[in-house]
């Protein structure tokens, strides 16, 4: 039996408008049980709205005349209500915009998809359930990282589009929008494990702590943990967090290569999942080791969106370019080589971002090599902070298998590719 369509719609607006009703009703008796004053109806209520809203829509579903006034009769009659609560010194408005979402049910359910309709009413129900969620996530958030976040969309938004896609100067060989569209993608993978490890995975445990900080810095994280090592004492677990972060190094370059250049990254992916799978499984032995250790990791690092940390990172891709470029027409395959291991010794990101992007005059079998000896490089780099902020032989266990994963993959990349 085929339904009429005007019936459908509205089956489905009465039925999203009762059920909003009785997540208000819920949401009153858990967090307002005893003020039912400050709410403007409940279920009922709910259900009459979505049903006036679709009726008022079909009486003049062109110029909206009637269900407009409907809205501005049903607004004057809350402010009434509202003016009373002000007097008691109550200001939320909450009820209003629920009413206001289910009122709106009926002209959704016409002109758009019945997906929109139940995503919307799914998103209402999400935010009444998830009011003490928000307020201890929004209790958390350091407003100056939010800021610095709206600055870099506006940047990204504003100023990205009006950068010419040529090639400006000839002996750096991308545009200005190509490059600093790679500055925001890599600041864009940067900031969300860095946010993932602030807010969403702090304080769960040293080996959490390495693989989501791995995604953001593995070389911060692995400072980061060393120190908890000096502090607290030689622990296998904190080995497992420091060799975690170098292992999740692996996939974030994948990500990173997929991102830039599909073709190297196919070249470096069963290798690096190899070497980090390896890292992996060490760390996995050494959880189970379970040893006692100090409790709680703080996770303090610098916001990889501030737009000075961007604008020196643009400068250093660019830096890099040109050096690399430099360096392989004057030196060969060689000193591109020789380039890779000096840079591991510093931030990679910049190097790899070049070597992805670039054309130099050396085969892709060559730049495959580089990244891989700039990885292991960074990996000897990061076992010497181990030691070094882990306060010598209680951080060797972590450092030795981090530096034996960097010089795997230096002597895979010069004996075996």
């Amino acid at each position: 039996m085929h339904l009429d369509a005007i019936l459908v719609h509205f089956v489905i607006t009465v039925t999203f408008a009762f059920l909003i009703g009785l997540e208000v009703k819920t949401y009153r008796e858990q967090y307002h049980p005893k003020n039912h004053r400050d709410f403007f109806g409940t279920t009922r209520t709910m259900t009459f709205m979505g049903i006036l809203g679709f009726v008022l829509y079909k009486i003049d579903p062109v110029h909206l005349v009637v269900y407009v006034t409907g809205l501005v009769g049903f607004t004057a009659l809350y402010l009434l209500f509202y003016l009373e609560k002000l007097k008691e010194g109550k200001n939320s408005i909450l009820l209003y915009l629920v009413t206001l979402v289910i009122y709106s049910f009926g002209p959704f359910t016409e002109r758009y998809p019945l997906w929109m309709t139940a995503l919307l009413f799914v998103m209402v129900v999400f935010v009444l359930n998830a009011k003490r969620a928000i307020q201890n996530f929004t209790a958390q958030i350091n407003a100056e990282e939010f800021e610095t976040l709206g600055k870099m969309i506006l940047l990204s938004g504003v100023i990205l589009p009006l950068l010419p896609d040529e090639k400006v100067i000839s002996y750096i060989p991308l545009s200005p929008f190509k490059i600093w569209l790679a500055v925001v993608i890599i600041s864009a993978i940067s900031y969300g494990g860095y946010l993932a490890q602030k807010y969403i995975f702090k304080h769960r445990g040293y080996f959490v702590t390495g693989v989501v900080g791995g995604l953001y810095s593995s070389t911060a994280t692995t400072v980061v943990l060393a120190r908890k090592i000096k502090d607290a004492g030689a622990s296998p677990i904190i080995d497992a967090g420091i060799i975690s972060a170098t292992s999740m190094m692996y996939f974030r370059l994948i990500v990173v290569a997929a991102v830039f250049n599909m073709t190297i990254a196919k070249d470096i992916l069963p290798v690096f999942v190899c070497f980090a799978l390896a890292g992996l499984i060490v760390s996995l032995y050494l959880m189970g080791l379970k040893e006692p250790v100090a409790k709680g990791v703080d996770f303090v690092d610098e916001n990889p969106l501030e737009l000075g940390t961007a604008l020196l990172f643009a400068g250093l891709f660019v830096f890099m370019m040109m050096l690399t470029s430099y360096i392989t027409a004057h030196y060969g395959n060689t000193g591109l080589r020789l380039l890779s291991f000096v840079t591991g010794l510093t931030d990679i990101d910049p190097f790899i971002l070049s070597l992805l992007t670039g054309k130099y005059s050396v085969t892709e079998h060559e730049i495959v090599s580089a990244v891989m000896i700039a990885a292991g490089s960074n990996n000897i780099l990061k076992a010497a902070y181990a030691l070094w902020f882990g306060g010598g032989k209680r951080a060797v266990r972590a450092a030795a298998v981090v530096f034996v994963l960097g010089v795997g993959t230096i002597a895979w990349a010069l004996f075996v590719r």
